[in-house]
C-alpha cells in the first residue's frame, strides 16, 4: 500500500528532513536558468526556497515552474533538504506542482516602492517580508501579555469602546451620536479597569484607543491598541518594579520566539537582550528637566517632553529609563496629589532608548474622594459623567496604581522600525492622514 504523502506547513520543515511533503504556498519571487528555477515559496508561517530541477522533474512541471507569476498560490511535492546557506536552514527539492489559483499582474514588485504606495497596497503588503515579521512579534507580545498577566494573577476585562465621559481631556475625543446623545471613542479603559480592581484586585483591559489630536510625527496615531493594568493595593514604586518586570518579559519572549523575524528586520538581538537587565533607572522629572539644560537644551520647567527630550533623556541612560512625578499640569486629573508637594502628581513615563519615546505611561491613582472632586471640578467636567468613578472613592476606597502600554508603539520598538505605521495590519483613513 503506498504511503500517503503528509501535508506539512513551511515552518516544521525542519521535522521531515529527508522525507517527501506537500506544502500549499504562494510564490513570493522566482529565479533560474535553463535547467533548474528557484521557487521563493512562503505559507504564512515562514518562507523558504523550493529547487526544480529540469532533470528530476517532467518536462509539464518544469514548464510550469518557468512560467509561474509572483504571488501564485500553489501546491509543492518534494524532499525536504537542509540548507545552510539559507537563515531558514531548510528548502524543498521540488519533484511535483499542481497551480491554484494565479495571479498576474500583481502590484508589489521587488522594485523598491513609496510608502505611500505600499499603505495603498496594504492588503497585499501584508504578505511581504517586513509586515510579515513585524506582525508575527506584534502577535507574540500580544500572547506574552496574556501570558504575563495571567501568572502575575490578574483578571482580563473589557472596556466599552463608546464612553459618556473623558478620561484624557475633552479636546481628544471622536464625538459620535448615540441615540440622540453624546458619545465619544474610548480614549482608554483605564477608568473601568479601576472598577475591576476594586472587584478583583488586579485586572487588565486590551482594546482600541482613539485620541482625536492632531499630530505629525511619527509615533502618534489617532487609532492604536492599549494594554492597561490596574492593581488595587499597589503604590508607585511596586507598579514601577511590576512595569519593568513586563516590558521585560515581553522583549525576552520575542527574542525566545522570533528569532528569525527579527534576522528579517536585522533587529540586533544583543541590544534587545540589553533591554532586559534590571532594574531600570528612576529620573524625577526636576531632575531630567536640569539634565536636558546641562546638555544644551532649552527647556522650561512645567513643559511636556517632546521627541528629541525623550530620545536624548534614554539614550543617556542606554536602556528603557523611568521619568517620575511630572507637573499637575500637564497630566490627567486621576493622578494622585504628591504628599509634599502641590505642582507635581504622582507618576511616571517609560521612555525607551534608540528615539522610540513614551511606551508606558501610569500613575498611582488618587483615591482621596475629596482630592478627586476637587481635581474634576478643576478640570471643568461634567461632575454628573463621573459619579461612578467617585463611588470607588466612596466605598471603601484603597491606594491603587495602574499603566497603559501602547502596542504599536511597543512593536515600534522591539522591531527597530522607523514608523510607528508599520505596526498597523490594516489600512485606517485616520492613519492615512498621518505623514
Amino acid at each position: 500500500m503506498t504511503e500517503e504523502i503528509p501535508t506539512i506547513q513551511i515552518i516544521d520543515a525542519k521535522n521531515y528532513v529527508g522525507k517527501t511533503v506537500k506544502i500549499g504556498a504562494w510564490l513570493r519571487q522566482k529565479r533560474g536558468s535553463g535547467k533548474i528555477a528557484f521557487l521563493q515559496l512562503r505559507d504564512g508561517t515562514a518562507f523558504f526556497q523550493g529547487v526544480v530541477a529540469k532533470a528530476d522533474v517532467s518536462e509539464t512541471v518544469f514548464e510550469t515552474a518557468k512560467g509561474l507569476k509572483q504571488e501564485t498560490s500553489l501546491y509543492v511535492i518534494g524532499e525536504i533538504h537542509e540548507d545552510s546557506r539559507s537563515s531558514f536552514g531548510y528548502e524543498i527539492a521540488v519533484s511535483d506542482l499542481e497551480v491554484i489559483g494565479e495571479s498576474h499582474d500583481y502590484p508589489i514588485t521587488p522594485k523598491e516602492h513609496g510608502t505611500d504606495f505600499l499603505f495603498d497596497e496594504r492588503h497585499l503588503y501584508l504578505r511581504h517580508l517586513k509586515p510579515f515579521a513585524t506582525l508575527k512579534i506584534r502577535n507574540t507580545l500580544i500572547a506574552a501579555s496574556y501570558e504575563f498577566m495571567n501568572q502575575e494573577g490578574f483578571t482580563k476585562l473589557d472596556a466599552p469602546f463608546l464612553t459618556g465621559s473623558a478620561a484624557e481631556g475633552t479636546t481628544e475625543l471622536f464625538e459620535t451620536d448615540y441615540f440622540g446623545e453624546s458619545a465619544f471613542l474610548a480614549q482608554t479603559g483605564q477608568l473601568y479597569a479601576e472598577a475591576g480592581a476594586m472587584a478583583f484586585g488586579k485586572v487588565f483591559t486590551f482594546g482600541p484607543a482613539f485620541r482625536a489630536e492632531k499630530s505629525k510625527t511619527r509615533r502618534h496615531l489617532t487609532e492604536f491598541w492599549m494594554i492597561e493594568p490596574e492593581m488595587a493595593f499597589m503604590h508607585q514604586e511596586e507598579s514601577l518594579v511590576f512595569q519593568e518586570r513586563y516590558i521585560a518579559f515581553l522583549i525576552s519572549k520575542v527574542l525566545e520566539r522570533n528569532e528569525q523575524e527579527l534576522d528579517i528586520l536585522e533587529r540586533d538581538k544583543d541590544v534587545l537582550r540589553s533591554y532586559t537587565q534590571l532594574p531600570y533607572p528612576r529620573v524625577s522629572y526636576d531632575d531630567a528637566i536640569k539634565l536636558l539644560q546641562d546638555n544644551g537644551f532649552d527647556v522650561e520647567w512645567g513643559v511636556d517632553f517632546g521627541s528629541p527630550e525623550e530620545t536624548f533623556l534614554a539614550n543617556h541612560f542606554a536602556k528603557p529609563v523611568f521619568i517620575i512625578n511630572y507637573p499637575k499640569a500637564i497630566k490627567a486629573f486621576y493622578m494622585k496629589k504628591h504628599p509634599t508637594r502641590d505642582d507635581v502628581v504622582i507618576s511616571a513615563d517609560l521612555l525607551a532608548p534608540e528615539g522610540y519615546g513614551e511606551i508606558i505611561g501610569g500613575s498611582e491613582r488618587e483615591d482621596d474622594y475629596d482630592t478627586l472632586k476637587a481635581r474634576i471640578e478643576e478640570q471643568g467636567l461634567d461632575m454628573s459623567e463621573y459619579e461612578w468613578y467617585l463611588d470607588l472613592r466612596r466605598y471603601g476606597s484603597v491606594p491603587h496604581s495602574g499603566f497603559g502600554l501602547g502596542l504599536e508603539r511597543m512593536v515600534t520598538f522591539v522591531t527597530g522600525e522607523e514608523h510607528i505605521r508599520e505596526a498597523i495590519p490594516f489600512p485606517r483613513m485616520t492613519n492615512r492622514l498621518r505623514p
